[in-house]
């Protein structure tokens, strides 16, 4: 187990990490989440003894990581895959770090086929790719087979198959009973991968709870309504606002409604005599809550590009291209042929159909003075060989 206690930790004037406290168990995947500069990495660092503490104690098993015995064997870590010698191979450099912590060299080949580099274990390096080296990272973290685990953004650069290798990787070392701390900007993967959360923002704790508590502490669960015509939405609008929901129109006609259950949504719909096309439930996302509990911890915002002095100016005359709409409208459509006219209003029973216009022909345009006469040309000489008329 991790456990931080009054965590502080000052670089002159500025202040990384302020009076942080938490705990992260065995047997879960905990992320670590927060805007950039919210102070994680630090955090990481002092926690595997890189950076000191300015005031409060970080302990692993309940000892600081400086005093555990051969800690490579208990703790692994990725922070920076970069972190690596370019000039060694892949199997040379988990086997520098075995042979300094006193592991098998049977280890390295073990994990090398674990994170899938074994066949490019005897290149360099320094000509992996971005999640080939997040690949050589994590093997160097599970090189000691260690029952506590920290990963900074572990799938940065992976592939799909890459991600979800670490994300089944992840909820296996947790399943064994192991520690395991994953900071992580892709909320999505959070999602998916973590059973418990600490947030921070400027350096001090905003969370520290299960995902499904994170999302509903910061997020409003809605039902989605939706009725074949808009007298009825008015009137089920009418009937959920007097039991006390709130309502909202959608852009699409349909109905947001929050302060209500779904089978009390139902059953109002049914006292007012209201045919339901949908009702369905919609929970946040784990990125929606995320956003709107650290709105107010981010410190690096982006505005809008202006473009100073690089617009050039319009020629005289010139309009910019019209964007074609999305659902075509009548003078998008090929004309009709002669006679139809397939927007015109359906006729009532018994009517005598509408006869088209006839079209008028245009007014005779005046008509040139003939030509003053020419003389007459010479005539053609016959043709008298098969060559001549080609």
């Amino acid at each position: 187990m991790i456990e931080a206690v009054g965590l502080t930790k000052r670089y002159g004037a500025k202040t990384a990490v302020y009076n942080l406290s938490f705990q992260v168990r065995p047997g879960a995947v905990t992320g670590f989440l927060g805007p950039n500069g919210s102070g994680k990495s630090t955090t990481m660092r002092m926690i595997l003894g890189l950076d000191q503490p300015t005031s409060g104690h970080v302990t692993i098993g309940g000892h600081p990581f400086r005093t555990l015995p051969n800690a490579p064997r208990q703790v692994g870590a990725l922070l920076d895959a970069k972190a690596v010698h370019g000039g060694r191979s892949a199997r040379n450099h988990l086997l520098s770090l075995a042979q300094l912590s006193g592991i098998p060299a049977r280890r390295v080949d073990e994990v090398l086929g674990v994170v899938g580099l074994q066949e490019v274990a005897g290149r360099r390096s320094k000509g992996f790719s971005l999640g080939m080296g997040q690949r050589l990272g994590i093997a160097a973290a599970l090189l000691g087979d260690p029952q506590v685990l920290l990963f900074d953004e572990p799938v940065n650069g992976l592939d799909p198959e890459g991600i979800l290798w670490v994300r089944n990787l992840m909820k296996q070392l947790a399943a064994e009973g192991r520690t395991v701390f994953v900071s992580s900007h892709l909320m999505s993967e959070m999602a998916l991968t973590a059973d418990h959360l600490i947030v921070i923002g400027r350096g001090q704790l905003l969370a520290d709870m299960s995902v499904k508590d994170f999302i509903s502490h910061n997020s409003a669960d809605f039902a989605r309504v939706r009725t074949p015509e808009p007298a009825a939405r008015e009137k089920l609008t009418a009937a959920l606002t007097e039991a006390g929901g709130q309502v909202m129109p959608e852009p699409d006609g349909a109905l947001r409604v929050t302060g209500l259950a779904l089978p009390r949504i139902s059953d109002l719909a049914h006292g007012a005599d209201v045919r339901l096309w949908e009702l369905s439930p919609h929970q946040a996302s784990l990125e929606e809550a995320y956003m709107r509990m650290t709105q107010g911890a981010v410190d690096y915002r982006s505005t809008a590009d202006q473009k100073a002095g690089l617009m050039q100016p319009m020629p005289p005359g010139y309009q910019p291209p019209q964007a074609i709409p999305e659902v075509p409208t009548q003078g998008w459509y090929a004309p009709p042929p002669p006679g139809a006219n397939p927007y015109a209003a359906p006729q009532a029973p018994g009517q005598a159909p509408v006869a088209p216009p006839v079209p008028q022909a245009p007014a005779a345009a005046p008509q040139p003075a003939p030509p003053a006469a020419q003389p007459a040309a010479a005539p053609a000489p016959a043709l008298t060989k098969p060559e001549d008329a080609r």
